[in-house]
C-alpha cells in the first residue's frame, strides 16, 4: 500500500533526486519557461508553490525574513533566490496560489517520453 508516500522516484536515488529538483526549480525561476518531460513538470509545479508562497511570507516578515532565505537556499540556488525575492514577489502579490502552468506538447521523438512546457502565468 502507498499510505503516506507521495511525489515522483523518477528512477533515482534520494539524493540524485534532490538536485534534480533543485536543478529544475532553479532554472525554472531564473528562465521563467522550460521544456521537461511532463511528470517532472508536475512534480515541480508542486514546488514553486510553496517556494514562492515562502518568498511573499519573507518579504512582509522582516524577523522571519532571514530564516526564510536560509530555508529557500536549501531548495534552489542563491541567484534563483534573488530573483524569487525582488521580481516574483510583485508579480504574483494578489495570487495565492497556481503560480505555474504546464502545457502538453508532442512526445519526444527518440523515445517517445510525454513532454511539456513548464511556465509562469
Amino acid at each position: 500500500m502507498k499510505h503516506q508516500k507521495k511525489g515522483r522516484i523518477f528512477g533515482r536515488e534520494r539524493n540524485q533526486r534532490n538536485a534534480l529538483m533543485k536543478t529544475l526549480l532553479g532554472s525554472l525561476i531564473m528562465h521563467e519557461h522550460m521544456a521537461t518531460t511532463e511528470a517532472k513538470a508536475k512534480e515541480v509545479k508542486n514546488f514553486i508553490d510553496q517556494l514562492v508562497n515562502k518568498a511573499k511570507v519573507a518579504r512582509k516578515d522582516e524577523a522571519r525574513k532571514v530564516a526564510l532565505i536560509r530555508d529557500l537556499r536549501k531548495h534552489i540556488p542563491l541567484m534563483a533566490v534573488k530573483k524569487l525575492m525582488g521580481d516574483f514577489t510583485n508579480r504574483f502579490e494578489t495570487r495565492q496560489s497556481g503560480y505555474v502552468r504546464v502545457i502538453k506538447t508532442e512526445a519526444r521523438k527518440s523515445d517517445s517520453a510525454r513532454m511539456a512546457i513548464i511556465e509562469f502565468v
